[in-house]
């Protein structure tokens, strides 16, 4: 089969399904311009994924929006710096069941099921390259170079979403439900230690989420921050570079050997997670963030390979500042090392009131510090900014008086960790977490109708069954 007939097969299949039907939800008429049911936030897996559930269960006025440019949309060909996916191949996702729409089925289109069978794991480009195609073959509804700046309060059932960038039609768009597909950063901000901010000039330093122009530092000395699997990632993308020695430090005396994510896909934790006590949920969360994600063997074992490669375990930074050569010097329990670049890959912070789109109604959003206090052995100020969500991603808020200030707004990201599990943050999460999602928002938006569809059913009187047999039955009686 050719991409062409996989195309027409994806037609096919969906119109057996009846794909594309009416909508039920009403129209909205505002003085202020077109009233989207839903605009999605981010148009990468995630938002594409989400946009494709919503159409499949009839609810078509919908608006994808991402900042970037079109076929650039989330880390993958920007600061995604892994050589395969991390999650194995078999694992379906934004699919959604549908067979010809799986990643399989795009790859043995071009290369075969053997080529299939070869596969290790997916490699990072062409899952771009996928998830281009299935934005195409579905014609989603996305609209790049458009950034969102500012949600204000809800008023009358609709957000004013504040935008800008050079594709932006208008500086707001209306929407009665928003959905920040936004993707590992979106609930929070990336993580720099102010160690580091407060003692270095920014131009020896970069976060691993920015782009570092690894070409300028070709036989340079770099050091990378943080033992998870980003940091070897960097490591091995910056000596495949031409950097000369990447010098990985860890503050544990060993390496995490446990994925819990592995354990999380065969046991069902992952689609049943929304089911389990505040307290079985936080416990998880803790227990996950303990033990991290390490690095893939295939990762670790290409890094490792490099003459220039250095791994420094318990070997935490105690300080960081300028050498005499206008370099970095960083201060560890093992010795003080000198480096010409710093890369930093330690993660995140998750926390709404770090989100500038969130800042006129973060105060409203309830967090896990709100509503559960955990036992002192698990606290953690870290989980406590947790958003505490429902079962269905949609902020709750603090007070009831709150309520209508976060009410039609859902976070799909890394946010929902705690209340939801992985089925946000994580590929191998995807299949259970976007019907969780299209439906609460799909309840909303119906029960926000609720009115005229049940007076539009009460008054229904449509004839369907005409009866003619009996009428002339009567007749000749």
């Amino acid at each position: 089969m050719s991409l062409e007939d996989l195309n027409e097969q994806v037609k096919t299949d969906l119109s057996y399904l009846s794909f594309g039907g009416d909508d039920w939800c009403r129209s909205i008429d505002h003085p202020d311009g077109h009233v989207y049911d839903v605009v999605i936030v981010g148009g990468g897996q995630s938002g594409l994924g989400t946009a494709f559930g919503l159409l499949r269960e009839r609810v078509s006025n919908i608006l994808v929006i991402d900042e970037n440019p079109e076929g650039l949309e989330g880390p993958w060909e920007t600061y995604a710096r892994m050589v395969t996916l991390r999650t194995p191949k078999q694992l379906t996702s934004i699919d959604l069941g549908i067979p010809s729409l799986t990643f399989r089925s795009w790859w043995e289109s071009q290369f075969g099921p053997k080529g299939w069978e070869a596969v290790d794991k997916i490699p990072r480009g062409d899952w771009m390259n996928y998830l281009r195609w299935y934005r195409e073959v579905l014609n989603l509804p996305v609209m790049n170079e458009v950034k969102l700046q500012l949600i204000d309060p809800v008023e009358e059932g609709i957000h004013r979403l504040h935008i800008e960038g050079p594709a932006a039609p208008s500086p707001v768009l209306l929407a009665r439900k928003v959905i920040l597909a936004t993707g590992i950063q979106g609930g929070g901000e990336w993580h720099v230690p102010s160690m580091i901010t407060e003692n270095l000039p920014s131009h020896l330093y970069s976060h691993t989420s920015e782009t570092i122009d690894f070409e300028k530092l070709k036989g340079e000395k770099i050091a990378i921050l943080g033992g998870g699997a980003s940091a070897f990632d960097n490591a091995n993308f910056a000596l495949s570079a031409g950097v000369e020695q990447a010098h990985v430090f860890v503050r544990r005396n060993e390496l995490p050997r446990i994925n819990p994510i592995r354990q999380m896909e065969s046991s069902g934790m992952i689609e049943r997670f929304h089911a389990l006590k505040d307290a079985d949920k936080y416990a998880t969360i803790a227990h996950f963030f303990k033990h991290n994600q390490p690095p893939t063997n295939d990762t670790f074992e290409r890094a490792t390979s490099w003459p220039g490669f250095d791994l420094h375990l318990g070997s935490p930074w105690l300080d960081v500042d300028t050498n005499d050569e206008g370099g970095a010097r960083v201060t560890t329990p093992q010795g003080t090392f000198n480096f010409d670049f710093l890369v930093i890959s330690t993660g995140l912070i998750t926390d709404p009131a770090l989100r500038p789109e969130l800042k006129l109604i973060e105060r409203h959003i309830a967090r896990w510090g709100d509503f559960y206090k955990a036992p002192r052995e698990l606290a953690s100020p870290v989980l406590d900014a947790h958003p505490y969500l429902s079962p269905g991603f949609a902020f709750l808020s603090r007070a009831e008086k709150d309520k209508k200030s976060v009410y039609g707004l859902f976070a799909f990201n890394y946010s929902a960790l705690i209340s939801c599990g992985i089925s946000a943050s994580a590929l191998s999460g995807m299949r259970f977490g976007i019907p969780k999602l299209v439906s609460a928002v799909s309840d909303q938006l119906f029960l926000d109708d609720r009115d005229e569809i049940l007076g539009n059913f009460f008054t229904y009187s449509e004839t369907e069954f005409t009866g003619e047999w009996i009428g002339k039955k009567a007749l000749k009686s």
